[in-house]
């Protein structure tokens, strides 16, 4: 079988988001045939993601099924080729930026059990704590490793739940305040992207601090990031200050990966009602009017808040566990988010091959 006939074989593989095969979106970076062994590279850019892998998993099906052996490997060749020394963040796929327009959110909530949900789906993942006015994400994951230096003057991140983490916090004392002015968060946040020996990630989570002040405007011009989600509560006042988010994020060109509404519906363990204590609906329906993907709603449930205090995040409960409605709230927008990256990815590479997918841009 030659080629030809083995991209034949590989039109019956559909992209399920772009809504075409993989052939005619451009999907398929390099084909080699040698007998009966198949070498595939794939645009896939997304480890992890639960439709990559479908993906993955339906070509080497229709492959075997036709008796030859593949060997499947993805690549994306924008980040690929742009990974030398001098690049930002070299051995990083990756970059999300979680963000929220105001305080009280639950921001880094998000932030934590994103990058402990890509983790436990098998990814290489790295947590940088940005919010350098209040970086608690070290007692979210019950972390008090300091971090290593090297003889080179470089940061070792300590590693929880498979996590590399960084934060301010580590570096200043317990009760501290830290008081800083513009150029000064800049300094730091370059310093901590730079300066970190975070290896080869496949994502890496920045913890951004609320609002769209100076450390947002740094990291984006700063990092490559691959896109953002917003975090905001089904309430009014929050949803003003979302869209203050999403028009930073805009004007910036980074892609939005979509909307989390936290602290949705409270299901009392009483009496057995819900109650919409901050409203709700409100984060899909802002999703909706702005035409972004809506990554789902995690419940007001006290083992959220017990899950951060103590250390331990909600989206590594198993499903037998106290509390896992939101447990499976969280891995539900952790698939979303890896998902949406992969999208990203492939709607960009088939773009520049001359592909176009039929999907809406969402």
């Amino acid at each position: 079988m030659d080629e030809d006939a083995v991209l034949d074989l590989l039109r019956s593989v559909e992209d399920p988001e772009l809504g075409d095969d993989i052939v005619s979106l451009g999907l398929v970076n390099d084909l080699t045939v040698e007998g009966d062994e198949v070498d595939v590279d794939l645009a896939l850019g997304a480890p992890y993601s639960p439709t990559e892998s479908d993906i993955a998993a339906e070509v080497r099906e229709v492959l075997l099924g036709e008796g030859l052996e593949p060997d499947l490997s993805a690549s994306i060749a924008d980040r690929d080729e742009g990974s030398d020394e001098e690049a930002v963040l070299p051995g990083v796929k990756n970059v999300i930026a979680v963000a929220s327009g105001k305080g009280g959110v639950g921001k880094s909530t998000v932030a934590v059990n994103l990058a402990a949900g890509l983790s436990q789906l098998g990814a290489r993942v790295g947590l940088f704590d940005a919010d350098v006015y209040g970086p608690n994400v070290p007692r979210m994951v019950d972390a008090d490793e300091p971090p290593m230096a090297t003889e080179e003057e470089t940061l070792v991140p300590p590693e929880k739940y498979g996590v590399k983490l960084m934060s301010m916090a580590f570096l200043t004392g317990e009760d501290d305040p830290v008081i800083w002015r513009g150029p000064m968060v800049h300094k730091v946040i370059t310093q901590l992207t730079e300066d970190v020996e975070w290896g080869n990630l496949d994502y890496l989570v920045v913890d951004l601090p609320p609002g769209t002040g100076d450390t947002q405007l740094t990291m984006l011009q700063t990092m490559p990031v691959t896109g953002a989600v917003i975090v905001t509560t089904p309430q009014d006042v929050a949803l003003d200050d979302a869209r203050k988010g999403l028009e930073m994020f805009a004007k910036h060109d980074t892609v939005v990966l979509g909307i989390a509404e936290n602290m949705s519906t409270f299901a009392c363990p009483d009496c057995g009602s819900e109650h919409d204590i901050f409203d709700s609906g409100g984060g899909e329906e802002f999703a909706d009017t702005h035409e972004m993907p809506f990554l789902g709603s995690i419940p007001l449930d006290p083992a959220v808040r017990e899950g951060g205090d103590g250390g331990e995040p909600t989206v590594l409960e198993s499903d037998g566990d106290d509390g896992s409605e939101a447990g499976d709230a969280f891995r539900t927008i952790t698939e979303n988010v890896a998902n949406n990256v992969g999208i990203v990815h492939r709607r960009n590479v088939s773009r520049a091959s001359g592909g176009e997918p039929t999907a809406p841009d969402r």
